[in-house]
């Protein structure tokens, strides 16, 4: 990551973050440590039917959790996009 990191995140986020925007594109980023670092950039709300509800900055997103304990390619390259306009990408 060529930009700088928020100094509110833990070492964990940071990893999270660091995992999320890796190429090749990581398999094993876990939706635990994803719900942690979106936690922790922003505002999150589950609803009642099971879709995250996730705020960071002035973007809205739903995500479907994964049904295992790692999130798909596609759920990365949407966080990679929700991330990036907040911020948090490399420049």
């Amino acid at each position: 990551m060529t930009s700088p990191e928020p100094e509110h995140l833990d070492n964990r986020h940071r990893d999270t973050l660091r995992q999320i925007f890796e190429h090749p594109t990581s398999h094993n980023i876990e939706w635990r440590a994803v719900m942690s670092l979106l936690e922790a950039v922003g505002t999150v709300s589950v609803r009642h039917d099971g879709k995250v509800e996730v705020h960071i900055g002035t973007d809205q997103e739903f995500l479907e959790p994964p049904a295992g304990k790692d999130i798909d390619t596609q759920l990365v390259v949407d966080l990679r996009r929700m991330l990036r306009d907040a911020g948090f990408g490399p420049s």
